[in-house]
């Protein structure tokens, strides 16, 4: 009996997926791309939404597993993709997020200055690409969006992209938010190439068919934004642990105290690494030896620190013990976050966590001030475009017959404080 030529990945949410047993399975074979099942999707939103377990692994796999469907869809629809061409948009869409760190968004900035998930990622495809002797310079190609045939990266980064397609589906069947389910399939099938022949000039859009699957697209992403990536717990979790890696910074740099951890965190916070840094070897070497587990293991050996607030914010992780986030209408006068810092410091000294003379420095660990902001949809970037009845290309809020589209392209924010629940300030914070 002849080998099969795939492997049989089962996905919960696109069913099997079949991987070429070629640079494909090699790729997944390779430990940067096993490091993403040590990575969660969704950063700390397994502790808001429990079923939401799943790993950037799975995101990879279901975004490769799109890509195949969506140039298959085309190919039949005219567009000739050579088989490097296929191969090469796989691998793109596999290794798109493989620059991602520990707990994904939550702490890239507390991490590297300036960083950006994607330069990683490009700095472990060229490392890939000198492992495999050259076999991924057209994926590079269409990452970097070098390649003449400009539609190949639109499937990987775009508005309406492979990346985007899966996390919906993804994280909408993990958190178990109904409003998040995209129609993924239809707009897969009304996806296509204009003109066909996929040159220079060509972009990928949506037949008119796909309209109302794409407008639900938007806003499935909208009510998921609001509903899950911005979740007031999940901005809570997000702020606790972004305030434990400054103060181990802040207490390594400063005072040279040797804390514990992991030696690829503490790599990070022993000093500055810069976003025009990460292709230093010992850069590379240290995040890609990055994930969950060493800020797990880390901040369990925090919990045991002399330093009472950095012991305290640990366990604060660890057993789930979040801070309070409230909205605000309008981001706080000079004067009324002096009088909330007053108000935590005194309570850092009531709880025996700060001196009289250090609670107003280490007040700024427990009171934060941040803001959320999401858009929709960024229709001056690109946007979606519809390819009408009429051989007419237009974008999408042109191209519906509602204004819900239209109303999705202006960012909202909402400025935000999160302080201890028991720090009796709540009374005097204003609310929306």
């Amino acid at each position: 009996m002849a080998e099969s030529r795939f492997k049989i990945f089962s996905d919960p949410v696109h069913g099997f997926i079949s991987v070429p047993k070629n640079l494909i399975l090699d790729l997944i074979q390779t430990p940067q791309v096993q490091r993403l099942r040590r990575i969660r999707q969704l950063g700390v939103g397994h502790l808001v939404f429990p079923g939401a377990e799943h790993t950037r692994f799975g995101h990879a796999l279901g975004a490769m597993a799109l890509m195949h469907d969506a140039l298959a869809s085309l190919s039949e629809k005219g567009t000739e993709i050579t088989p490097d061409e296929y191969t090469a948009a796989l691998a793109a869409a596999l290794l798109h997020d493989i620059g991602h760190g520990p707990f994904s968004h939550t702490l890239e900035h507390e991490l590297i200055e300036g960083f950006a998930h994607e330069a990683m990622s490009r700095v472990f495809l060229t490392r890939l690409n000198e492992r495999f002797h050259g076999a991924l310079d057209l994926a590079i190609a269409i990452f970097d969006d070098a390649y003449p045939r400009p539609f190949f990266h639109q499937l990987v980064s775009s508005q309406l992209d492979m990346d985007r397609l899966d996390y919906l589906r993804r994280d909408s069947f993990f958190t178990g938010v109904v409003e998040g389910r995209v129609g993924v399939d239809r707009i897969i099938k009304t996806l296509r190439v204009h003109p066909l022949d996929g040159g220079p000039d060509a972009e990928i859009v949506i037949e008119s068919k796909g309209i109302y699957a794409a407008e639900n697209f938007i806003l499935a992403r909208r009510l998921m934004y609001w509903q899950v990536y911005l979740h007031k717990t999940v901005l809570a979790g997000d702020q606790l642990l972004r305030a434990i890696l400054r103060r181990v910074r802040q207490r390594l740099q400063a005072d040279g105290l040797d804390l514990g951890g992991s030696e690829a965190l503490l790599f990070f916070l022993r000093r500055t690494v810069r976003h025009d840094q990460i292709d230093r070897p010992d850069v590379v070497q240290a995040f890609a030896a990055l994930d969950d587990t060493d800020i797990l293991f880390s901040l369990k050996q925090w919990m045991r620190s002399a330093d009472p607030i950095l012991a305290d914010l640990s366990r604060r992780f660890i057993e789930r013990d979040f801070f309070r986030v409230t909205f605000l209408p309008e981001p706080p006068s000079a004067a009324m976050l002096d009088a909330w810092r007053g108000r935590i410091a005194d309570w850092l000294v009531r709880q025996g966590l700060a001196s009289p003379s250090q609670a107003a420095a280490d007040a700024a660990y427990y009171l934060i001030l941040d803001r959320s902001r999401h858009a929709a949809y960024e229709r001056a970037e690109a946007g979606i475009r519809v390819l009408g009845r009429d051989g007419v290309v237009r974008e999408l809020s042109e191209s519906t017959d509602t204004s819900a589209i239209a109303t999705q392209t202006h960012s909202v924010i909402k400025p935000y404080v999160c302080y201890p629940r028991d720090a009796a300030l709540a009374d005097v914070l204003p609310t929306c």
